[in-house]
């Protein structure tokens, strides 16, 4: 649906020259898939877009995609309301009876119910008058009172939950403006109205099932809603068609799922990280409750939900902060840094750091999805964006950061933080630096891609291998989250491990075989393992925001789904046999660069059922009576053996039988044992019983 109040234009004071994410290694940006029959929309300028003829392409977009239970959401505004929106002089005031003319004592900000009303509350320092209009006043604002800390507040009697409000802005030059309300806790799409949100009215039925695993049993899931489960040509996917297939991943052995963000974005396909208003649900993919309905079936199936945010920069688009009380200080105003600080790889929407009622702001969304969406964690996106600043350290940066773990550990020290930082810098996970639970490395997924893509066998170098396997910050495994495929590494020039791999045929034997060598590593090495949607059967190409996942695949790849699903039980030590892939413990001892075969022992306290053997060759010949070294003697069982075709008819099914460990050293460890066969391009997983 549109807007009910038409959006003023951009005063031509701004200066701002924000560009879209479309170019950089990390380049998040919406792409608009052109739908059968559907005119193609008008492509988003490389300039921040607040000018009238781009809302009102963007208003018609809504228009196309927006799901018929949102058009309901209320009567148009009457058209007295909405022509308020251009005046220069003040509104009249409302008549409603029983509005108080103090401030609001309750605490809060935003728009947040009480019993027989709403107290809303907004930072505007520079303001000179502050209304609210919407459904519960006829659309006649409604003059909040100043409070000395530069907020605007009011208890308004009679206006409560599903009510939609827009506020009624006299900027410090005296000029109005209509402004969606930047803690807006809903919205009916990125240019139109406010929506208040009682989080109590919800009723959650699982939830007190739910315990988030510790970390080093955690195995991830990155999914993004909207091509997690739809039909091509139409969606975006949503949180119920998401739901739908929650039994797969359960299935799998998944236990996280990591949201790419989910916050309100600008037009409905987007990766989401454009976030417009940060409290609010993309409403594309569903209502409040949709996304709440969403934990709360995952918490039944025994899943954790990570929530995916964006603070490194805001926008760059639809954003209500911008020149949101009428002082710009030459760029988007009080929220956002003015000087040299503002630009970003995506616009000139840095937040300001140094306020403290911006750390505030960015803070206290956080805790909103822990404390009324029931999340289980956060991961915090391009951190290094936040702590740098055009390549210089910034401090305000860091003590956001240190501000937002600090308030999670102290209410929720059960639930996982995460940082996308990706300059290997400790000090991100350091109890004394930023003190995340743990960041994604870009020390696994580097080396480990780059040995899987190689197009020769000669040019692997299971040095670098050896080195990705071993490496920890802090000397802890679970400061690392590991993988080999994420949004950022199958898009932006790259693609999919098997397109990348196999090429035109990213379903042949080369991709299949490497596909599971890298869920092999991810899942056997030190580390949070984490995979990306799709890739537990072989998905190809390259991630769009339009291209929804091929689910036929799952069945055209049945035993790919089969290997994943054994690695993860295994990771997960389900048969009680494999618990060192659970510890902290890692020692590389055979790297044979001549052969492309390495092995690793894993344990958490060692002995049988703990100690961990994995075994990998990345040549392409099948090798016979190979030698390495075991921690101790004894029969050291074959637990997995990705040549089994079973995984896929092509595979050359090489029996590699149970290894029988004997005293006598080898790779620098006490005993020894020959594995009779270890095929090509496979993994042999060994352990012995308890």
């Amino acid at each position: 649906m549109t807007s009910r109040i038409p959006h003023p234009s951009r005063p031509a004071a701004s200066t701002s020259t924000s560009t879209s994410r479309t170019a950089e290694p990390n380049a998040k940006a919406p792409q608009t898939p052109v739908k059968p029959g559907v005119a193609a929309p008008a492509q988003r300028p490389p300039v921040k877009d607040f000018f009238d003829d781009v809302r009102q392409t963007r208003n018609a977009e809504a228009r196309r995609h927006v799901p018929a239970d949102r058009m309901e959401r209320g009567p148009r505004a009457p058209a007295s309301a909405r022509s308020e929106a251009g005046r220069t002089t003040a509104p009249s005031r409302t008549s409603l009876t029983g509005v108080p003319t103090q401030p609001s004592s309750r605490p809060g900000m935003g728009a947040v119910p009480y019993d027989g009303g709403t107290t809303f509350r907004v930072w505007a320092p520079n303001a000179q008058r502050v209304q609210v209009a919407g459904d519960f006043s006829n659309w006649q604002p409604v003059e909040l009172q100043r409070e000395p800390s530069g907020n605007f507040s009011l208890d308004v009697p009679g206006a409560g939950h599903g009510q939609q409000y827009q506020y009624v802005v006299q900027g410090k030059y005296g000029d109005w403006r209509w402004k969606g309300d930047p803690r807006a806790n809903d919205v009916t799409n990125s240019t139109g109205n406010s929506v208040i949100v009682d989080h109590k009215a919800f009723q959650w039925q699982h939830d007190w099932e739910f315990q988030m695993p510790k970390w080093n049993e955690a195995v991830i899931y990155e999914m993004h809603v909207g091509t997690f489960n739809d039909e091509p040509g139409w969606g975006p996917g949503n949180w119920q068609s998401a739901i739908d297939k929650l039994d797969h991943l359960k299935d799998l052995g998944i236990n996280v799922i990591e949201m790419m963000p989910s916050a309100e974005f600008a037009a409905d396909f987007s990766w989401g990280y454009n976030p417009a208003y940060p409290n609010a649900p993309e409403s594309a993919y569903g209502s409040p409750d949709d996304l709440k309905r969403f934990v709360d079936e995952a918490h039944k199936r025994g899943i954790g939900v990570v929530m995916d945010v964006v603070y490194n920069h805001l926008g760059p688009s639809d954003v209500p902060h911008w020149d949101f009380d009428g002082e710009t200080y030459g760029k988007g105003g009080s929220y956002f840094y003015t000087d040299s600080r503002a630009s970003t790889p995506w616009g000139d929407t840095r937040p300001d750091y140094g306020r403290s009622e911006v750390r505030d702001y960015l803070r206290d969304n956080a805790m909103m999805w822990l404390r009324d969406y029931h999340m289980d964690g956060l991961r915090l996106d391009a951190t290094k964006e936040i702590r740098n600043a055009n390549g210089e350290v910034n401090p305000q940066g860091w003590q956001l950061l240190k501000d937002i773990n600090a308030a999670v550990n102290s209410e929720f020290p059960q639930k996982l933080v995460i940082a996308e930082d990706l300059g290997n810098e400790p000090g991100v996970t350091h109890p004394d630096g930023a003190g995340f639970d743990s960041q994604w490395d870009s020390n696994f997924v580097h080396p480990v891609r780059t040995a899987l893509t190689a197009f020769s066998d000669s040019d692997r170098d299971m040095d670098a291998v050896a080195r990705a396997i071993g490496f920890k910050y802090n000397g802890s495994a679970t400061q690392r989250v590991i993988y080999t495929e994420s949004h950022d590494e199958v898009a932006n020039g790259k693609q999919r491990l098997p397109s990348e791999v196999g090429g035109w045929d990213a379903g042949g034997y080369h991709a299949k075989k490497r596909s599971i060598i890298g869920a092999a590593l991810t899942m056997t090495s030190p580390g949070i393992p984490m995979l990306f949607q799709g890739q537990e059967f072989l998905e190809d190409g390259h991630f769009q925001d339009g291209d929804p996942l091929d689910w036929k695949k799952k069945e055209s790849f049945a035993g790919i789904n089969q290997a994943y699903t054994d690695l993860i039980h295994l990771r997960r030590n389900w048969n009680d046999n494999t618990a060192g892939l659970r510890g902290e413990n890692v020692n590389v001892h055979h790297v044979n660069n001549n052969d492309k075969v390495i092995a690793f022992h894993r344990w958490d306290k060692g002995g049988p059922g703990d100690d961990t053997i994995v075994v990998v060759n990345f040549g392409g010949k099948q090798l016979t009576h190979y030698d390495l070294g075991l921690p101790s003697d004894g029969t050291w069982k074959v637990r997995f053996n990705s040549d089994w075709q079973g995984y896929a008819g092509d595979f050359g099914n090489a029996q590699s039988f149970d290894v029988g460990g004997h005293w006598g050293g080898r790779d620098g460890m006490p005993a020894s044992g020959t594995l009779n066969n270890l095929g090509p391009y496979s993994v042999v997983i060994l352990s012995r019983d308890k």
